[in-house]
């Protein structure tokens, strides 16, 4: 059986707490996201092949809060070619 894949590493990161630690994000970060416990809820169980996503500036939010690089929350790499490779044919 394949292991489900999330869109967002968040569960990852949280299992790595002490349960102190645990109950205490599970807490705060919904606050600090501004969204219900529900809402942080449904971010944590986004599927990597689902149409939902996480707004940008919560998604920088959680990097800032588990002390993440930009990009590293995420478990995809967007892959596109820079705007100066586009010719007008191209658009």
């Amino acid at each position: 059986m394949s292991e489900i894949k999330f869109k967002y590493k968040i569960d990852e990161l949280l299992k790595k707490f002490s349960i102190t630690q645990y109950r205490l994000a599970m807490r705060m970060i919904p606050e600090q996201l501004n969204v219900s416990a529900k809402t942080f809820a449904n971010y944590r169980n986004i599927k990597l092949n689902d149409s939902q996503d996480i707004p940008h500036e919560k998604v920088v939010i959680l990097e800032n809060l588990f002390d993440l690089a930009a990009g590293k929350l995420q478990n995809f790499v967007v892959t596109i070619k820079p705007i100066t490779e586009f010719t007008e044919t191209n658009i």
